[in-house]
This record gives C-alpha cells, sequence and structure tokens, in this order.
C-alpha cells in the first residue's frame, strides 16, 4: 500500500509536469518523449487500478496537445489501444460526486479543446473508436451536469462528424437512438446531446440520414440498421430538432403514402399527421406536393387510414388555421363516410377545434356537424348534438367570445330543437336533456333560467317554437300518465297486471330501447305497489304545486332508494331516471311564472334589456305572451296569483291583437278559480272580455267567448248579453263589420246549443242564407289570379268564410239533425262546389274568392263528417264533391284541404273513407303536394295501426280502423271520378292506375296479416257486387269493375303474396250492393269511445261475420266453378294488362312536354299536355278486350 501511495505521488508530478508543459517548449519535448512513450505500455493500459489508469489517460491526453499535431506514437495498433483506453476512462465523468470528477472533467476538457479524437481519422478502423466514445459519452451525461460538460462533449462529437470524410451508419445509430420514445424517456440528457449535435452539424450529417432512410423506405433494406423499425419515430424526432435534417427525407415519404400496404400508408399518415399537425410546423407551405399527396389519404380505401387523417384533422386546425380551407374539402367528403367511426370523429375534430377557439372552425364546418344531426347512428347524431349544445351555452349562454361568435352560432338552438320532431325517442330525450342543460340549464337561479328562458324563446324559429311546445306538452302528457298510474294503485280492487297491461304501451312510447321497457315497466310498476313512501314521493313531484326545487329533492331521493351499491350499472335505475328527468318540473313553477310576467312587464315598460338580447320590445312583449300561453296549458295552477293576472289585464289593454289574443286565452285556460278568489281580477276581465266578443279581431271574439264559458259560473246570462246585441245588429251591407260578429255568434251557438239553437235558426235562415251566401254585393277585380293573399280578400268574401263557419259550429252544437237543418246545409254547401264557388252564378266574383269559398265549403263538409249524426247523412255524391277538392286548380286550395284532411285524420276525428281521397293526390301536377300527400299516408296508416295494436277494444271497430279496408272506399271514389268518364280509354285507365297505385304502395310496404292477400279478395269480391250509388247504369258498373281489374292488375303485379288465401271474406261497406241485399255499415271512430268488448286477434277480423257469409252462399256457389276455370286465364290475362300498361307508358312519357303555368307566380300549377302515343289500333282493342275479360 506504501507502494501505491508512492507510486501515485510520482504519477501526480508526471500529471503536473505534461499539465504546465505547452507546444513551444522544444527541448522539453524532447526530454520527455521516453516517458511519453513508456506511459503507452500495456502496463499503464491495463493497470488495475483506476486512479492510475485515470491519470495514465490524463497524461495521455496532454501529451497528445503538446505533440499535437503529430503524435509520438507512430503504430496505428497503438494509438487504437490509447484511444480505446482514454474513451473507457471517460465513463468516470458519470459520477459527479466523485473526487476523482475534476480529473475526469480535465481530460474531456483537453480532449474536447485540442481535438485529439482527430488522429484517428488516419486509422482504418477508426469508427470503432467513434462508436465506443458516442456510446460513452451517451451514457454518462446525466442531469447532474452542467452546461460546461455538455459542451465539452459537444465540441468532442462534433469535431469529429464535421471533420471526418462521412458518418458510418453504426456512428450513425449511435447518435439516432437516443431520439427513440424509449431512450428519450429513460435518459432525458441524452436526448438533449444528441439533439445539440444533430444542430450543430445539420449540414454534414443530413446526407448520411437521407441514405439511411433511403435504404430503408425506398429499397426496404431493413438489415442495414438495428433502428430500421423505429425508421417512423426517428423522423418525427428529427422533424422537431432540425426540418432541413429531412429535406431528401420528405419525398421518399411521398412514396410511402402510396404504398399497396395498408399498414404501411397507416404509419406514414400518422407520421406525417404529427409533422403537419405540431404547432411551428411550415411543412405543408413548404411542401405543397407531400402536402397534397397526404390529403389524399383522406380518401384512402383502407378504413384506419381515413380515420387517422380525420384525427389529425382538428390539431391541424388549432395549431394552423390557414390550413382549414384545404381541409374543408376533404372532411365534407368523410362526414359522409359509411363507416360510422369515421363521421363520429369528424364530428369530435370540429367540436374540439371550435371548443378551443370558434374562429379555426369555418361556417362550412359547422355545417357538416349540422348535417350529421340527422345520421342515421345513434352514436353519430348524439356527438353532433352535445357537441353542438357545448358550443351554444359557451359562445351564445357565457358568450366567451363576444357578439360576432354568439351570432355564428346562434343558428344551433332553432336545429338542436328541430330535432324533436324526429320519430325515435332517443332523440326527443336527448334534445329534452340538452334544453334541460345547455339552452336553459335548469341550475340557474330562477330569474335568470327565466331570463334565457324568455329571449331564447323570443329568437327561435316558428318550427323550433313548434317543437319547443310540443316538447313540454309530451313531459305533461308523460305526466298524466303517471298520475294514472299512481291513481290505480290507490284503487285495491285493480290488480297489478291490468294496471300493467292498461299502461305498458303509454310508457313504452316515452322510454328508449322498447325491447327492455316492457320489463321496466314491470318493475316499476311492482316497486311502486309495494314501497309507499316512493308512491308518496313520485306523487309530490307530479304535484302540480311542486317546485323546481323540490323536484329536485325528490328526483335525488327516488334515485338513492332504488339504487343498489353492488350493482354499479344499474339498467333499471338509468331507466328511472329517463323518466324522471321527463316529469321532473325543474323549470316552471310559480316562482318561474312571476319572475316570467316581470320580465314582460319591463319589456311593456321599456326597461328590459331586449335590445342588447338581440330582439325588438314587441318581439320579446308578443313572444313572452306566446310562451305564457304555452305554458298555461301545462301548468296552469302556477299562474294562479293577483300579480300574474294584473300583468295579463294589461297586455289585454295592449294595441297589439296578437297579444291581447294570447292573454285571453292565458286567462281561458288557468282561471278557473278567479271568480272565488279574485273577484277584483273578475270584475275588470267582464267588460273587456265582452268588448273583445264585440268589436275584436276574429281570434280575440272567438278566445274571449270560450273564457266566458269556461270560467265563469253565470256563464248563460253573459253569453246572452253577447248574442243578443249582435244578433240584432247584423247588416249585410257593411261586410267589414260582420266578421267579428259571426265568428262570436257560431262560437256561442257551438258551446251552448240548447239556449240559442232556436234563435240562431232564424238567424240562419233570414240572414246568413237568405241575405249573406246568396246575394253577390260586389264586384270582385278580374285578375286572373286564383289566389289571393289575406289582406286582399274582400270583407264580403271574407264574411261569406265565416257564415259557412257559423252554419258549421251551429250544426256541431246541436249533434241533431231532427229539423233537417244539416240536410239543407249539405245541400248548400254542395251547390257551392258544383259552382266553384260562385253560389249566385252572376259571374261578379272574382277567381281568387271563389277559390276562397270552395276551400270553405269543402272544409265545412269534412268538418261535419268528423260528427256521426252528421256523417251519416253525407250522400255519396256530396263526399265525391267534396274529394275533388284535393284536386282544386288553385294551389292554395289543395295544400289547405289537404292540411285539414290529414289534421283529421291523424287524430282519428273522419271516417276511414276520408283517407281514400288522398289517392287523388296523384294527379296534383306538383312534385312537392304528391311528396306531402305520401306522407300523409304513412303517418296515418301507421297511427291507426299502432292504435290498433295498443288499444285491444278497437279490435271490436277494425271496419272503420284497419288501414287496408280503404282500398273498397278508394276504388268507388276513382270509379266515379269525373275525368274518368271512358273505361276504354288508355289515358284514363293510367291515371286510374296510378291513383291506385299510389294508395297501394303505401298499404303495400309490410304484408301484415297476409294483407297483399285480404286487399285482393277485396277488390274481387267487389265485382260480384254492384254500384249502390248508380245500382241500374251500366255504365257505372262498368267503371267500377274497371277500376277493380286495375287494382287487382297492380296487386298482383308488385306482390308475390298476393295470391295466397285470405284468412277470410272481407266485409265490405254499403256503397256496394250485391244481389240480394244491401250490407248497411257506416264505419266511424271516435278516440274517446268506452265501449268494452273481447280482445280478438287481427287476423279474426279480417272477415264478416258467418251471418253474413250465408246470405250469398248461393250466390258464391254459383261463382265457385266459375272462379276455378278463370283462375289461370286470369292470371295470364292480369300479367298481360300489365305489359300493355307499361309498355305504353313507356312510349308515351318521352311526349309529355310543359305548355305554360295556370296559376300564380308564387306557386305555379304546371299544365301538362301529353301527346297521345302513337300505337296501333289492335292493341288498343286486345287491351280493352282483356279489361272486360278480366271483368267477368
Amino acid at each position: 500500500m506504501k507502494f501505491v501511495g508512492f507510486f501515485s505521488c510520482i504519477f501526480q508530478m508526471v500529471v503536473k509536469t505534461f499539465m504546465d508543459m505547452d507546444q513551444d517548449s522544444e527541448d522539453e519535448k524532447q526530454q520527455y518523449l521516453p516517458l511519453a512513450l513508456h506511459l503507452a505500455s500495456e502496463f499503464f493500459l491495463r493497470n488495475p487500478n483506476k486512479d492510475v489508469r485515470l491519470l495514465v489517460a490524463c497524461c495521455l491526453a496532454d501529451i497528445f496537445r503538446i505533440y499535437a499535431p503529430e503524435a509520438p506514437y507512430t503504430s496505428h495498433d497503438k494509438l487504437k489501444d490509447i484511444f480505446l483506453f482514454i474513451t473507457r476512462q471517460l465513463k468516470g465523468l458519470e459520477d459527479t460526486k466523485s473526487p476523482q470528477f475534476n480529473r475526469y472533467f480535465y481530460l474531456l476538457e483537453n480532449l474536447a479543446w485540442v481535438k485529439s479524437y482527430n488522429i484517428c481519422f488516419e486509422l482504418e478502423d477508426c469508427n470503432e473508436i467513434f462508436i465506443q466514445l458516442f456510446r460513452t459519452l451517451f451514457s454518462v451525461i446525466n442531469n447532474s451536469h452542467n452546461q460546461k460538460v455538455q459542451m465539452h462533449m459537444l465540441d468532442l462529437m462534433s469535431s469529429i462528424i464535421m471533420e471526418g470524410d462521412g458518418v458510418t451508419q453504426e456512428l450513425l445509430d449511435s447518435i439516432l437512438i437516443n431520439l427513440i420514445p424509449a431512450h428519450k424517456n429513460l435518459i432525458n440528457k441524452a436526448f438533449d446531446l444528441a439533439k445539440d449535435l444533430l444542430k450543430r452539424t445539420v449540414q454534414t450529417i443530413e446526407p448520411c440520414i437521407a441514405n439511411f432512410f433511403n435504404q430503408v423506405l425506398v429499397l426496404g433494406k431493413s438489415s442495414v440498421s438495428d433502428l430500421s423499425e423505429h425508421v417512423f419515430d426517428l423522423i418525427q424526432e428529427l422533424f422537431a430538432i432540425d426540418p432541413h435534417l429531412l429535406l431528401s427525407v420528405m419525398p421518399q415519404l411521398e412514396f410511402k403514402l402510396k404504398s399497396n400496404d395498408g399498414e404501411e400508408r397507416l404509419a406514414v399518415v400518422r407520421l406525417l399527421a404529427k409533422l403537419f399537425g405540431s404547432k411551428d410546423s411550415d411543412l405543408a407551405t413548404q411542401n405543397r406536393p407531400l402536402w397534397q399527396c397526404f390529403l389524399g389519404r383522406f380518401n384512402d380505401i383502407h378504413v384506419p387510414v381515413r380515420l387517422e387523417s380525420v384525427k389529425f384533422a382538428s390539431h391541424c386546425l388549432m395549431n394552423h388555421p390557414d390550413l382549414a380551407k384545404d381541409l374543408t374539402e376533404y372532411l365534407k367528403v368523410r362526414s359522409h363516410d359509411p363507416e360510422e367511426a369515421i363521421r363520429h370523429d369528424v364530428i369530435v375534430t370540429i367540436i374540439t377545434a371550435g371548443k378551443r377557439d370558434l374562429s379555426l372552425v369555418n361556417d362550412q364546418l359547422l355545417g357538416f356537424v349540422r348535417e350529421r344531426t340527422l345520421d342515421k347512428r345513434w352514436r353519430v347524431r348524439k356527438e353532433a348534438m352535445m357537441g353542438l349544445a357545448q358550443l351554444y351555452k359557451k359562445y351564445c349562454l357565457h358568450a366567451e367570445a363576444g357578439k360576432d361568435a354568439a351570432e355564428k352560432v346562434s343558428w344551433i338552438k332553432d336545429k338542436l330543437l328541430h330535432i324533436y320532431y324526429q320519430n325515435s325517442i332517443d332523440d326527443k330525450l336527448l334534445v329534452e336533456k340538452i334544453f334541460a342543460q345547455y339552452l336553459v340549464p335548469h341550475n340557474l337561479e330562477t330569474e335568470e333560467r327565466m331570463k334565457c328562458l324568455y329571449y331564447l324563446y323570443a329568437s327561435l324559429d316558428p318550427n323550433a317554437v313548434k317543437a319547443l311546445n310540443e316538447m313540454w306538452k309530451c313531459q305533461n302528457m308523460l305526466r298524466s300518465h303517471v298520475r294514472e298510474l299512481l291513481d290505480l294503485h290507490k284503487q285495491p280492487t285493480v290488480r297489478s297486471k291490468f294496471i300493467l297491461y292498461s299502461t305498458v304501451f303509454n310508457y313504452i312510447e316515452n322510454l328508449p330501447d322498447p325491447g327492455k321497457a316492457q320489463d321496466f315497466v314491470k318493475k316499476f310498476n311492482q316497486v311502486l305497489g309495494d314501497d309507499e313512501k316512493l308512491r308518496s314521493q313520485l306523487e309530490l313531484l307530479i304535484s302540480p304545486t311542486c317546485s323546481c326545487k323540490q323536484a329536485d329533492v325528490c328526483v335525488r331521493e327516488i334515485a338513492r332508494k332504488l339504487a343498489n351499491p353492488k350493482q354499479p350499472t344499474n339498467p333499471f335505475l338509468e331507466m328511472v331516471k329517463f323518466l324522471l328527468e321527463r316529469i321532473a318540473p325543474v323549470h316552471i313553477d310559480s316562482e318561474a311564472i312571476s319572475a316570467l310576467v316581470k320580465l314582460m312587464n319591463k319589456s311593456i315598460e321599456g326597461t328590459a334589456d331586449d335590445e342588447e338580447e338581440g330582439v325588438s320590445p314587441d318581439t320579446a312583449i308578443r313572444a313572452g305572451l306566446e310562451l305564457l300561453k304555452v305554458l298555461s296549458f301545462t301548468h296552469p295552477t302556477s299562474f294562479h296569483s293577483a300579480e300574474t293576472y294584473e300583468s295579463l289585464l294589461q297586455c289585454l289593454r295592449m294595441e297589439d291583437d296578437k297579444v291581447a289574443e294570447a292573454a285571453i286565452q292565458i286567462f281561458r285556460n288557468t282561471g278557473h278559480k278567479i271568480e272565488t278568489d279574485l273577484p277584483q281580477i273578475r270584475s275588470t276581465l267582464i267588460p273587456i272580455l265582452h268588448q273583445k266578443a264585440k268589436r275584436g279581431t276574429p281570434h280575440q271574439a272567438k278566445q274571449a267567448v270560450h273564457c266566458i264559458h269556461a270560467i265563469f259560473s253565470n256563464k248563460e246570462v253573459q253569453l246572452a248579453q253577447i248574442f243578443e246585441p249582435l244578433s240584432r245588429s247584423l247588416n249585410a251591407d257593411v261586410p267589414e263589420q260582420l266578421i267579428t260578429p259571426l265568428v262570436s255568434l257560431g262560437h256561442i251557438s257551438m258551446l251552448a246549443p240548447d239556449q240559442f239553437a232556436s234563435p240562431m235558426k232564424s238567424v240562419v235562415a233570414n240572414f246568413i242564407v237568405k241575405d249573406l251566401l246568396m246575394n253577390d254585393r260586389s264586384t270582385g277585380e278580374k285578375n286572373g289570379k286564383l289566389w289571393s293573399p289575406d289582406e286582399e280578400v274582400s270583407p264580403e268574401v271574407l264574411a261569406k268564410v265565416q257564415a259557412i263557419k257559423l252554419l258549421v259550429r251551429w250544426l256541431l252544437g246541436m249533434k241533431n239533425n231532427q229539423s233537417k237543418s244539416a240536410n239543407s246545409t249539405l245541400r248548400l254547401l254542395s251547390a257551392m262546389l258544383v259552382s266553384e264557388g260562385d253560389l249566385t252564378e252572376q259571374k261578379r266574383i272574382s277567381k281568387s274568392d271563389m277559390s276562397r269559398l270552395r276551400l270553405a265549403a269543402g272544409s265545412a263538409i269534412m268538418k261535419l263528417a268528423q260528427e256521426p249524426c252528421y256523417h251519416e247523412i253525407i250522400t255519396p255524391e256530396q263526399f265525391q264533391l267534396c274529394a275533388l277538392v284535393i284536386n282544386d286548380e288553385c294551389y292554395q286550395v289543395r295544400q289547405i284541404f289537404a292540411q285539414k284532411l290529414h289534421k283529421a285524420l291523424v287524430k282519428l276525428l273522419l271516417p276511414l273513407e276520408y283517407m281514400a281521397i288522398f289517392a287523388l293526390c296523384a294527379k296534383d301536377p306538383v312534385k312537392e303536394r304528391r311528396a306531402h300527400a305520401r306522407q300523409c299516408l304513412l303517418k296515418n296508416i301507421s297511427i291507426r295501426r299502432e292504435y290498433i295494436k295498443q288499444n285491444p277494444m278497437a279490435n271490436e271497430k277494425l271496419l272503420s280502423l284497419l288501414p287496408e279496408y280503404v282500398v273498397p272506399y278508394m276504388i268507388h271514389l276513382l270509379a266515379h271520378d269525373p275525368d274518368f268518364t271512358k273505361p276504354q280509354d288508355v289515358d284514363q285507365l293510367r291515371d286510374v292506375k296510378e291513383c291506385l297505385w299510389f294508395m297501394l304502395e303505401v298499404l303495400m310496404t309490410k304484408n301484415e296479416n297476409n294483407s297483399h292477400a285480404f286487399m285482393k279478395k277485396m277488390a274481387e269480391n267487389i265485382k260480384l257486387t254492384r254500384d249502390a250509388q248508380s245500382p241500374d247504369e251500366p255504365k257505372a258498373n262498368e267503371k267500377l269493375y274497371t277500376v277493380c281489374d286495375v287494382a287487382l292488375c297492380v296487386i298482383n303485379s308488385k306482390s308475390a303474396l298476393c295470391n295466397a288465401d285470405s284468412p277470410k271474406d272481407p266485409v265490405l261497406n254499403s256503397i256496394f250492393k250485391y244481389s240480394r241485399t244491401y250490407l248497411k255499415i257506416r264505419p266511424y271512430i271516435r278516440t274517446t269511445g268506452s265501449e268494452t268488448g273481447s280482445n280478438i286477434s287481427v287476423n279474426s277480423e279480417l272477415s264478416s261475420s258467418a251471418g253474413n257469409r250465408s246470405r250469398y252462399r248461393s250466390m258464391h256457389e254459383i261463382w265457385t266453378w266459375l272462379k276455378k276455370l278463370q283462375t289461370l286465364y286470369f292470371l295470364f290475362c292480369v300479367s298481360w294488362l300489365y305489359f300493355v300498361f307499361n309498355y305504353d307508358t313507356r312510349e308515351q312519357s318521352s311526349d309529355i312536354s310543359e305548355t305554360g303555368v295556370s296559376e300564380n307566380d308564387e306557386n305555379p300549377v304546371r299544365i301538362i299536355s301529353v301527346t297521345p302515343a302513337k300505337t296501333e289500333p289492335v292493341k288498343n282493342k286486345v287491351c280493352l278486350g282483356i279489361l272486360w275479360t278480366v271483368s267477368l
């Protein structure tokens, strides 16, 4: 040990000597040359003592400094051993706390300053030394090193790279390996060192890097380096260090983007997405060809590639807004991608960027999200709707980016509410959730919440307002269903199964996942029956007096009771939450109504912030009254306060007619306790209502009369005080003063028929018919228009229209025809239709006024048909006249009549035969009208079928409910179409076929209960009858049979299932007469019946009773043998007939041309002229012969 210590002291003296020596002392250099050579001996280079090796290394480093540029060692092998020895000693730099660290630092500093390793360039295997050096330095660098250590390492390595002839692949790997994510995260300082080294040597090392990537990417030589599998990670890191390192590599990536391997393209797309999307990258502008090639991957055939491209777009939009224009077109295409995940990610991309900064997304990108709210997939629709809702809340409610941003997304509220029109219950539930959380957040304070609702309602478009009203209506209806269920639970005699059966359908249609909803209702019903506290909580929740705060507490309490800690995911609890969210009054209570009224008062006084909220004061007042009117239907109890009614009285005195009308309707809906609880309000309200009923607008008069009838106990006295002066003051010479009195008189006679039916009869006979309808006092403008706006219609015609409505209201009030007044009225209305609106036929009335009167007459007949006692006396001829209104020459008449027809049918107010009228819409020249009529048919048919499924008692009324029973009515109506005059005319037959198919196409969408064969059987049975309307008229029966033949042709050609056996013979209506007797059946359905009956199946009702079949048994036997003989021949004839029809249609379709416009410019009706086809007479004769043969 003493020797080692002595040896160490001597070595330190040697080190000190070489350290102090400089290059200019030639004598000393010569003197110490032997020592220098001796220090390179194996004894020192392999000495076991690390301190000795360190001192030797320091001496050797000084020797290279002193003797530079020529080393005293001439042997290449010796030089290699020396530099490998020195490199090994550099590992001591790792421990900065070592006592010898300063000597290690001195060694590094000396080597870097002198660039000693450059001597190795003369060695053949110098690369081994450099690789060892680089690996050593990268392995020892750590966070404890100061900046000087890193700089000396950098100087040492950069000199080797920059002054050498090139960088070998192994040496390059020793640098690049530190950029791989695994190494980067392990040794962060090594990554920084490699990054700085590459930055310093970019010009020198770039060709080497390019060669490496060329070998791997283009030539596919993955064996050239162990880093071949990390090329894309390396490219990303190199690009982040300095894009110039990859100048020659980028074209190679463009080549890889076009690879045939989908996975390879995916990897390149992922890489380029990071390069293009990084914040400071200008690659897209610097390398446009690569950018365009990358954008092409948005349309890649490989789904993951398209998905990755879409995900990239979000970062690109946020970091490079200038590239939004390039991305927009590609995102548009991908928003319609067949893959659900891609459409979903397009939405996420746009919404994410929009939430970061709305200016990053243009209107076109937001439009893509808007389109996806109607996507066929629920996941995509949900993402789009929730994303738009979040944008609206951030930029409109919270106004985080100012008015311009709020204006940019102001359309979102309307669009989201429009989705409530969709049929899916999931969509409806999400809209309700969005409304409660984003449009009008329920957790706001009452004043703030109502302010939000007030101005939202004022800024919505009409369709959105209707959707919002419908939403409240559905929630209120569901509350009533829950109330009914709770009431049934209070009846101990009612069994749980019956409760479930009677309410299950009401709940299923209001909950998601109908398949599970039935089980949910069973369990929910059981839980309610077992838990009285739960019932009481639910009763409080749906109570009219429940406040928003109480509702919140009830919902939490019910959810807590039903929660199961052992079951994290509880589907039943989720269903209950859906139900509670729909029925809980989280927005409206008495306090909320009071706040709304105060807001409206401020608008009236001019102290509100209407202009700042983007609406005018008049708009705010009118919308506020409309909002209160809607809420008066759903929350009437919340209005009962003197303060609220005082504000409404103030609205009644305003000049705005709409405002006063809404205020009256609110009184009508909510004022049931005014007479007893608020006498001051009553005394003020009565004279105002009288004034409105006498001299207000027609709408105000109607609401005033209904309001008096609804809320006052002495309504007979009040109505008489209005009726008597009005009936005495009627004067046909002043028609502009007639409209309001006629409206009031009509509604009074309808609401109180026992009191005013007789006095009204004299008014009708002496004034309405004789003085008003049968006289034309003024001459209309002969401008040739078929329709005029409401403000241009003459007062006399408006008075006549109201007179017709008065007749109908008077009859609807009486609900009987004992005085035969209904027959006289129907004849009058029919005469008006026959005369095309000019009842007096003096030709003094204009065409537009005639259109108004035709519409009024047709609508009046349809209104009377909704009452059973009047439907029975409507003759087939009168029904046919009414039906032809849907083919009126005036577009507006057709449009309004069709809307009224649909509205009555969809509520099941009209008999089934009136649905046959829609078949005539096939002749409408306007495509939009035909499309609307088809939608109406679909809606009506689906509602009737759903009604049959949900109401067991409806099985007794299938003749008036089952949609298939419309076929006989349709056939009879088409047979009496005035346009169908010649059964032999091919053009007329083609029109008949189109009308039949217009209806049958919708009916034959599904073959429920073998309905195709059932309809075919009906058409066949009709041919066994005569037309009851004209039983002895051969031509009428001929037309009836011809229409039947065409119907059979259509059914046979469109369905292969129609030839199956019908379950039983269908029942025909009284419009068809069998050879011996009439079948007297008048189908009619009322939705509020209480009749009971057995629960029989739909299939069993598709036929007549056994008794009815026995009536015609003898006739049936006569026909049996003929039908058997005709079966094969019949099928052949029908097929040939269909071929002839289609052949004529194709042949003549090219001859159809438009010749002009015959109606007003706003809604023109095209007049189509059809050039007869050049068909051979023989073919027409064959066609007619087949028709007659089939009709036998």
